[in-house]
């Protein structure tokens, strides 16, 4: 792992998610600028894909399953060279590749299409049963959302991966403490997490989700893991490299207007994040 290149290349994600929000003058920055770390370290480090062959089968596949987050992943295949980054601009515009939440069947990239909150996890235990089945080599990777847990059907999917013994899935919760209505334990409290999904049959990591060593290790220990998935907790910030957005429950689902965009912009290129 290159730490200084993955620190780059986050800084330049952010920039880009700061960008194309302002353009599209709508979008949810909040939490794509929480879980860029988490992305970044994916796509240019541990996940096995191909920009030039999206659909190889062979793959890792990941499923952005709190989907309003879009910004960051279309960033990050964008860096990673799965279409222009030119495309940015065209966010949630008429036509364009690049739509509010992701669609599979627009974006090269894209394994699956997300947005409905509490779906994502029972889409990435479909891809894991069937690698197993298929004896496939491929990992898959699902971010999820700490508001996103209060939807029962993330604990269905949950009992459902620790029932087939899913150790190919790896799912690593956004926990940036914030969700569109204010702090998740004034919204309806989840915690704690960590228990509920050993009690799950999961096992079970905690980290600090902007430190990419302990990202690493995380998910390394992951793939090491036989018998059982995991939830790797990333502890994140909210808007995280830009002040004014950090820990900010109004950015959550709010665009930069043109000021803002240069003071995030100006944050972003002089700061070590």
């Amino acid at each position: 792992m290159d730490k200084e290149f993955l620190k780059q290349k986050a800084k330049e994600v952010r920039i880009d998610i700061i960008n194309m929000l302002a353009e599209a003058g709508s979008g949810h920055p909040g939490g794509s600028l929480s879980c860029a770390d988490i992305l970044t370290l994916l796509y240019f480090d541990k996940m096995n894909v191909k920009p030039d062959n999206p659909k190889w089968e062979d793959r890792d596949r990941l499923v952005l399953s709190k989907g309003h987050a879009a910004p960051a992943l279309y960033a990050v295949l964008a860096e990673k060279g799965f279409f222009p980054k030119e495309e940015l601009k065209t966010l949630r515009k008429l036509a364009s590749i690049l739509q509010g939440h992701p669609d599979m069947k627009s974006t090269p990239g894209l394994d699956m299409t997300t947005g409905s909150l509490g779906q994502g996890l029972s889409a990435a235990n479909g891809m894991a049963l069937a690698g197993k089945l298929d004896k496939k080599g491929y990992r898959v990777y699902v971010i999820l959302g700490d508001g996103e847990l209060q939807e029962g059907q993330i604990w269905e999917a949950a009992m459902t991966a620790a029932h087939y013994k899913l150790d190919n899935l790896t799912a690593i919760l956004d926990f940036n403490g914030l969700q569109i209505d204010g702090p998740n334990r004034e919204v309806k409290n989840i915690e704690p997490v960590n228990e509920k999904f050993k009690a799950f049959g999961w096992h079970v990591i905690e980290i600090d989700g902007h430190d990419f060593d302990q990202i690493d290790k995380a998910i390394e220990e992951a793939k090491a893991t036989k018998g059982k998935p995991t939830l790797i907790i990333a502890h994140t910030i909210k808007g995280k490299g830009v002040s004014f957005m950090e820990n900010q429950v109004g950015w959550h689902g709010s665009a930069p207007n043109e000021e803002q965009r240069q003071k995030a912009i100006q944050e972003l290129e002089g700061s070590g994040v």
